[in-house]
């Protein structure tokens, strides 16, 4: 007798309370739904239900079985949809964030490369450094780079961001190049506005330390920070993968390379595995295998 049927019909019973309605539910015989019952306690070694002429109650074991019963069936359900996609050609919707820099860096090339591999997947991506409420504002993908992650979404990993201490060359020019951590409390800084507060953090040698800053401009986008960085406004903390173009040409210099700021990690954010859009669950997977490594793509070139 098939068994996950059997098992349909368990979870059923114990959705409806009753072996007539899940009977008719599922367009069976009330004796083929008790062959199928008979079936599954059988194949648990357990008395799954109590059965009276009045109704039907779970056991023990029953409680204990149905979890796992509920997950078999969802597994079943997906690996059916998992075979069923692979020959549909993935197409429609994909509602996409991230931050405006690592939109500019790295995710708009990747997201137009995956669309030249399939051109029936049309993408919006909003740009922004807060947090953004997948359910309510209807976003099937997050790119987020954050150590802190809400453990009631799926996070899959898709790189390590690294970061970086810089300053444009007039503005060492005007106020020297930091020989020290220590040495930061004498310069203009410029922080990300939802940052670190007024402080850095860095590590050397596995020891981390604290050095109060005094921030002399603030913003909330990191492209508005990198640019201040490259006005001579002072100096900024700056992810590597916004940085390669700029500390090749010479226009920003790394500044205390042995001192590491906080790695972080980029993520890949959404809902639920289960009843994943085809096209949703390909762009994880090329974005995972586009990003993968350590150091990440953007950093083999740069010495940190």
């Amino acid at each position: 007798m098939d068994r996950l049927t059997a098992v349909q019909v368990f979870v059923e019973i114990a959705d409806r309370g009753s072996l007539t309605q899940t009977a008719e539910h599922l367009d069976m015989s009330v004796a083929m739904v008790s062959r199928y019952l008979a079936a599954v306690e059988d194949w648990f070694d357990a008395r799954l239900l109590h059965r009276t002429t009045r109704k039907v109650s779970l056991t023990d074991a029953g409680l204990a079985a149905l979890p796992a019963c509920r997950q078999m069936l969802g597994l079943a359900e997906e690996a059916r949809d998992i075979a069923a996609q692979r020959n549909r050609e993935p197409a429609g919707l994909l509602r996409v964030t991230t931050s405006g820099s690592f939109a500019d860096a790295q995710l708009t090339p990747a997201l137009i490369e995956f669309q030249a591999l399939y051109p029936q997947v049309e993408i919006v991506l909003s740009v922004g450094d807060k947090p953004t409420d997948l359910v309510a504002e209807r976003v099937d993908l997050a790119v987020r780079t954050t150590n802190t992650l809400d453990p009631t979404i799926i996070a899959r990993p898709l790189a390590r961001c690294r970061s970086m201490l810089c300053a444009a060359p007039a503005y060492l020019q005007r106020h020297g190049m930091p020989r020290s951590a220590e040495d930061l409390r004498q310069h203009h800084c410029i922080a990300h506005a939802f940052g670190i507060g007024k402080q850095y953090r860095l590590t050397r040698d596995d020891e981390t330390i604290s050095v109060p800053v005094t921030w002399r401009f603030h913003t909330n986008e990191t492209a508005v920070l990198r640019r201040a960085v490259l006005s001579g406004a002072g100096i900024g903390m700056l992810p590597t993968y916004y940085l390669g173009d700029d500390l090749r040409s010479g226009h920003l210099i790394p500044l205390l390379p042995e001192y590491a700021p906080e790695v972080l990690g980029i993520h890949a954010i959404y809902l639920s595995r289960q009843h994943q859009p085809l096209a949703l669950r390909l762009l994880v997977d090329f974005l995972a295998a586009r990003f993968s490594g350590d150091p990440a793509p953007w950093d083999r070139h740069l010495k940190i």
